[in-house]
């Protein structure tokens, strides 16, 4: 079980460095207006969902300890990410301003899951 609950702990920093990546080639593209959200971070933020999804239930099967708060403000950062990467992945330009809430919001992510023990 071990094994798996790190095969899935893989996949989830895989999908965040895809979310996180894809911001980060645009931020280029979004100082000069012109950015958009790329394919990779939406596959990276679904990724993440069904991962963290998975790992929740698999350390819950073993019977670990799990913090709900965290994983529902993780889980509630990642739903809007999701919501405002699916809504405007067809539009040649994204408004700064929610291009950057989507870069906060997953720095954020990556920090609550790091810093928050």
């Amino acid at each position: 079980m071990d094994v798996l609950i790190h095969l899935f702990v893989g996949l989830h920093i895989i999908g965040i460095a895809a979310l996180l990546g894809g911001f980060l080639t645009q931020m280029k593209a979004m100082g000069q207006g012109t950015a958009r959200f790329v394919p990779g971070m939406l596959h990276g933020a679904l990724t993440m969902l069904v991962t963290g999804v998975a790992l929740v239930g698999l350390n819950q099967a073993q019977g670990a300890q799990i913090n709900t708060i965290k994983i529902g403000i993780k889980l509630a950062l990642l739903i809007v990410i999701l919501g405002l990467v699916y809504v405007k992945r067809d539009e040649e330009r994204i408004d700064r301003a929610q291009f950057g809430l989507v870069g906060a919001l997953t720095a954020t992510n990556i920090f609550i899951a790091v810093l928050w023990t």
